[in-house]
């Protein structure tokens, strides 16, 4: 599994091809919230039950000690295993970087996600959570 290892982060040179973002607000304090600490625990049942298009979910570590989400979903006709390898990972921010790999009519193809989820407080009793994914 030597292709496991990380790669030295996020390429600003990528071209941009589509932003997507939402917000929601969650009824906890924001202090209760550790974005990677959930992330990186989220059981394959767990990740599955998140989407139908959801196939599989595992972590682990790369060689360099970062921690990788590894995820395989179908979007449309269009299978994804992403490499989700922790980029910023504070408890009310996470940003991870894959170079996931995209299966389509008979094609392999390699490009760069960004997925960047934040928390910021509303209230002492709820906060607003964003979630926005770069390709």
């Amino acid at each position: 599994m030597s292709d496991l290892k990380s790669k030295p982060g996020l390429d600003k040179n990528a071209p941009l091809f589509l932003r997507s973002a939402s917000k929601a607000i969650i009824d906890a304090p924001v202090d209760t919230i550790d974005i990677p600490e959930w992330l990186f625990t989220l059981t394959d049942k767990e990740y599955q039950q998140c989407s139908v298009a959801h196939i599989a979910g595992g972590a682990t570590w790369s060689p360099d000690g970062k921690r990788v989400s590894i995820n395989v979903e179908m979007i449309g006709p269009v299978l994804l295993v992403q490499h989700w390898t922790e980029d910023v990972a504070d408890k009310k921010h996470s940003r991870l970087v894959s170079w996931s790999d995209m299966f389509a009519q008979q094609q392999r193809a390699k490009l760069q996600l960004v997925w960047d989820m934040a928390v910021k407080p509303l209230s002492a009793i709820s906060c607003e959570f964003t979630n926005s994914l770069s390709v």
